[in-house]
């Protein structure tokens, strides 16, 4: 049987990423982004064989991507493409693994939108337009909270009455799923432990960050919780705030609910605190020439990442290793070598050369001799997103 390929697609309100990957290869047939949709400026940028192109769409939407996409990935995999994998980024309680899309579960997609009102009415953009288009091929949903649904209750669940839960749905649900699971299956194949006998802590860092705490295969706790926005410093996000700093800031300062949502999502993290940029590889930049704004924002995001991690050893009946990943995660040394200065009570330590050439896609240990497992492995989310596709065609 010839390898299959799926197109992955990730839909944001003003962007549209997709890949297209073969079950039998690492590398992708094609990768697309589409940017600022909507817009005069909209355009496409694809790499295929090595070269990139790039095509202006003015005033595009959702639809018209995908119609411009369509014929590269048609020719891309040679006519042959058996199936759409989407990623979704909130699946409520109600989606606890990838699911075939039809009336009913792109209804269960709408329901929980008001859970994520940023990211799923986009993701049912573009399930609505791909089906529109290509209404013979087999769709997908792959959740990112779905992973997390193996928590159990004592670390979900919010110190809030309890009709907030039962009425509303208010609880911890957690994000990166897909990430922190191909991860973790990647480490335990790399050092030859059983995916159902080993124990990992998990970073998975980039514009967003999380970490996770990984069990026999299964998410047993993660710092992000109803919303992206709790847990550790991000990019632009704040993470974890006291939570009284809404009415704090409405208090005294007069600002909206909106305001406050938009500082501490978009103004915030390394960018609020940098007064730089929210792009570690600048901040690392600015650092070396004393800039004390970048200096503090990678001090802060190393700090409180080391934190989190700690809190996650809670749930972890022991270590096999502690593992690093995402943009941030795989290519920035000062911040793994960092963050583990700050564990010393965990036994870490690195090696500093192993550490300094493991960047740009490489994966492998960077702890020092005789130390606990420290792991650099590349994240791979589009191909996850494939393999829960093909298994679900398979079933």
């Amino acid at each position: 049987m010839p390898a299959r390929n799926i197109l992955v697609v990730n839909c944001g309100s003003s962007s549209i990423k997709f890949a297209l990957v073969n079950e039998d290869h690492e590398q992708f047939s094609l990768n697309v982004i589409v940017e600022r949709l909507g817009g005069a400026d909209a355009q496409m940028h694809w790499q295929q064989d090595g070269k990139q192109q790039s095509l202006m769409l003015p005033h595009a939407d959702h639809s018209v991507a995908l119609a411009h996409v369509f014929p590269l990935v048609q020719a891309a995999a040679d006519g042959q493409l058996h199936g759409i994998g989407h990623r979704v980024v909130h699946g409520g309680e109600h989606f606890t693994a990838a699911c075939r899309l039809d009336h009913a579960a792109i209804a269960g997609i709408r329901a929980i939108a008001p859970l994520a009102p940023l990211h799923n009415p986009a993701n049912l953009q573009g399930i609505e337009a791909a089906i529109t288009l290509f209404p013979s091929l087999p769709q997908v949903a792959v959740f990112d909270t779905a992973f997390h649904q193996t928590l159990p209750e004592h670390a979900y669940r919010y110190a809030l009455p309890t009709p907030l839960y039962s009425e509303h749905g208010v609880r911890r649900y957690g994000f990166h799923g897909t990430s922190h699971r191909f991860v973790s299956q990647r480490a335990a194949a790399m050092t030859g432990l059983p995916v159902n006998a080993s124990s990992w802590l998990v970073a998975h860092l980039g514009n967003g960050c999380s970490t996770c705490a990984i069990v026999n295969g299964q998410s047993r706790d993660t710092s992000m919780g109803l919303t992206p926005l709790e847990g550790v410093v991000m990019g632009t996000r704040s993470g974890d705030v006291d939570p009284n700093l809404h009415s704090h800031l409405a208090r005294t300062l007069g600002w909206s609910l909106e305001q406050i949502e938009t500082m501490l999502n978009k103004e915030s993290g390394l960018l609020g605190l940098s007064g730089l940029s929210n792009d570690m590889r600048t901040l690392e930049q600015a650092r070396e020439q004393g800039h004390a704004g970048a200096t503090l924002a990678i001090e802060v995001f190393c700090y409180r990442l080391a934190k989190s991690l700690a809190a996650m050893s809670c749930a972890l009946p022991h270590l096999d290793g502690l593992i690093f990943t995402g943009g941030i995660g795989e290519n920035s040394p000062l911040v793994r070598s960092k963050t583990i200065a700050h564990l010393k009570l965990f036994n870490l330590a690195i090696d500093e050369q192993a550490n300094a050439r493991t960047v740009r896609g490489a994966a492998g240990s960077i702890q020092a001799q005789g130390y606990p497992r420290l792991l650099v492995v590349p994240t791979n989310e589009e191909r996850q997103i494939a393999l829960d596709t093909l298994a679900l065609l398979d079933a």
